[in-house]
């Protein structure tokens, strides 16, 4: 088919090479505006911009996607489908409407759970032992158009966003395969999702990786795990910030407060949480490199009865 590819992140791009792969023909790639990046502000291609130019496809970077000229561009190229993969902008109904397979989502949760904005670190964050892809045909709603298939993911119990992140890209690079090829040959299912089933998503933020010590042990686990590549989860150590990217929950309490350190050696760092006690196995204090707690130890000094706390 004659497909007009629009994605912006990494996640983007494995789906975008199983479709290439797959004999289809990408026409154009639609991503986000270039972002300028470090001290120097130079501009960096977005992954799917730079994996497009290897592969000799036009791409199209529009400001707004919502607009006259953006359609028209569009137009030009008489898609039969568009493919949508983390864009990162809103779809108009003159655009859906453009193709004649419309426009198809891979959506890396399992709708109608988890729409929105990352799906992927929040499945990580709220302790889910399964996630998924589906891939949907796209209305006028954000991630509320009827589902056409569905893989199911397993989430170990030591997986963490980044990991979570690559398995999907995978999973989502051949269910969407999968999904043309049911397109084209006329045999797909529509499935209206159940809007009492529904449940969205928030934007993950800097802050959102401000560790709450009230809170339980096990879920500053699986918040440490989820924010890991990015943001990271942290907390404040004697007015300095220490990044916490690996850590162990323990089953005890010593009634301390949430966020005291209960008991501190050579290797080993426990602090009390809301419930249950957080061993921290793998740390980072501002302006040095990620480190075992062990070898962390080694050069800073902590003992029983520090706190912890937010930042």
């Amino acid at each position: 088919m004659k497909v007009i590819f629009m994605g912006t992140p990494d996640f983007s791009v494995r789906i975008l090479e199983a479709v290439l792969d797959a004999g289809h023909e990408v026409v154009l790639a639609v991503s986000q505006p270039d972002k300028a990046v470090g001290r120097s502000k130079a501009l960096k291609y977005t992954p799917v911009k730079e994996y497009a130019a290897s592969r000799g496809i036009e791409v199209y970077q529009p400001a707004r996607i919502r607009n006259v000229e953006s359609y028209q561009y569009l137009f030009r190229y008489r898609p039969d489908i568009i493919i949508v993969v983390a864009f990162g902008q809103i779809i108009p109904k003159e655009i859906l409407d453009l193709p004649k397979f419309g426009c198809v989502n891979v959506h890396a949760s399992l709708l109608p759970k988890y729409r929105g904005a990352a799906p992927i670190q929040w499945a990580v964050i709220n302790g889910d032992k399964t996630t998924g892809v589906t891939t949907m045909r796209m209305d006028e709603g954000v991630d509320t158009g009827d589902m056409i298939l569905k893989e199911v993911v397993a989430i170990e119990p030591d997986e963490t966003g980044g990991s979570l992140f690559e398995k999907l890209s995978a999973a989502g690079a051949a269910l969407c395969v999968k999904t043309l090829q049911a397109i084209e040959a006329g045999t797909a299912v529509y499935t209206p999702q159940d809007e009492k089933c529904a449940t969205h998503t928030a934007k993950i933020q800097k802050e959102t990786g401000n560790i709450d010590w009230n809170k339980s042990a096990s879920s500053i686990e699986c918040l440490i795990r989820g924010l890991d590549p990015w943001p990271s989860a942290y907390t404040r150590i004697q007015d300095k910030t220490l990044k916490i990217w690996k850590a162990n929950v323990v089953s005890y309490d010593k009634k301390a407060a949430p966020g005291c350190v209960v008991e501190a050696d050579k290797k080993h760092i426990y602090v009390q949480t809301g419930h249950g006690i957080l061993e921290l196995l793998e740390v980072q204090l501002e302006g040095k490199k990620r480190m075992p707690a062990e070898v962390f130890l080694n050069g800073y000094h902590v003992e029983a009865g520090m706190m912890l706390h937010r930042c």
